[in-house]
């Protein structure tokens, strides 16, 4: 497996392509800005894209959704508590999500896409609709968890004491990852645990 990171737009938000090195397939992870730059990257590397897959429906992370979408035809998977169609109620982005967007069905389902399985990993707080991929030894967080801090939950939907025991479900995975955040530099899981403050709090709550 090849992570890529692209930090596109205006926030350099980190999009990732996930490459599936024995086949060439891949999965773009939150495209939110700058599809060409992002198409240039699969095009320039003979790519074949299988999924977009969404951490959460910011803005800064969807913005280059629908472009990537159309010219790669691939299917689309997001969180349905970050979108217009979330139950009553749910106060989050209202992202409306395109025609024949496939919603992930369950906190720790399994994706079989591109020769690559990915879990998905219910992690609220920063939105309500947070999600984390775990594929092999890397972990993708989106806005949930960041080197040395962690997602804001000032924004609608936000909570901190879910964005809170979400961190600490991260951190109390076994073994060891390479944390991908949404912005800024890439981590460990062991880097965190040890001096992330929120990581830290989160990890002696009961």
């Amino acid at each position: 497996m090849l992570v890529k990171c692209l930090p596109v737009g205006q926030l350099e938000t980190n999009c990732y392509i996930v490459t599936n090195e024995k086949t060439l397939e891949c999965v773009v992870i939150d495209p939110g800005d700058e599809s060409n730059t992002i198409m240039d990257y699969l095009e320039d590397n003979s790519l074949s894209c299988r999924a977009i897959l969404l951490t959460h429906a910011h803005w800064d992370h969807t913005g280059a959704l629908i472009p990537v979408m159309e010219q790669t035809g691939a299917p689309v998977y997001l969180n349905r508590l970050d979108t217009a169609a979330a139950p009553a109620g749910t106060a989050g982005p209202g992202f409306q999500a395109p025609a024949g967007v496939h919603y992930y069905e369950k906190d720790g389902q399994i994706l079989h896409l591109a020769g690559l399985d990915f879990t998905v990993l219910y992690t609220p707080g920063h939105t309500p609709g947070g999600t984390t991929l775990v594929c092999e030894d890397a972990i993708f967080c989106g806005d949930t968890l960041f080197r040395g801090s962690c997602g804001r939950t000032d924004l609608p939907g936000g909570d901190m004491m879910q964005e809170l025991r979400s961190l600490k479900r991260l951190c109390e995975l076994p073994g060891e990852y390479d944390v991908y955040p949404g912005h800024m530099d890439a981590s460990t899981l062991e880097r965190e645990r040890n001096f992330n403050y929120y990581c830290r709090q989160a990890m002696h709550m009961n």
